[in-house]
């Protein structure tokens, strides 16, 4: 773990954070057929229900306790692998937190997690525009399974 970043879990203390970092996903372009309002509203309504159920979310914090990131983490399903997964929904690193190592520990925490509670392998979607998550990702172990092409009709 990075000196003065700590981990803890989630509450619904939490929700406007993590609400306020949402717009994040949009700050390296999303492809012209998703609309970061409607992806925006989506997960929020996401979180507030998963926040009030339990779900597996870790905020990072500074020593002051401020938040600066956030990882959401789910069982996940792959119907030709055998085994349990558990996938990475969203990974978003505050502003103020960036370039500080806060990704790689909340993906250490996530990894950590993940292998306690017995799961085989961890999964994420990134957009390929999203080139400095996906060179962090790289850097991790994890490499590219499948990609999905899309085009406007």
């Amino acid at each position: 773990m990075q000196p003065n970043i700590t981990i803890r879990s989630a509450t619904p203390s939490d929700l406007p954070f993590i609400l306020g970092l949402l717009p994040s996903y949009a700050e390296f372009g999303l492809p012209p057929w998703r609309d970061a309002d409607v992806m925006v509203k989506t997960d929020s309504e996401v979180f507030a229900t998963a926040l009030q159920n339990g779900a597996t979310i870790f905020i990072a914090e500074d020593q002051a306790q401020t938040p600066l990131g956030f990882v959401h983490l789910h069982p996940g399903s792959d119907h030709y692998f055998k085994g349990k997964q558990c996938h990475i929904s969203d990974l978003i690193v505050a502003p103020a937190g960036r370039g500080q190592g806060v990704g790689k520990v909340l993906m250490a925490k996530a990894e950590a997690w993940a292998i306690s509670e017995g799961y085989e392998r961890l999964t994420l979607n990134v957009f390929a525009g999203n080139e400095r998550a996906r060179k962090l990702y790289e850097e991790l172990g994890f490499g590219a399974d499948v990609v999905k092409y899309v085009k406007e009709i």
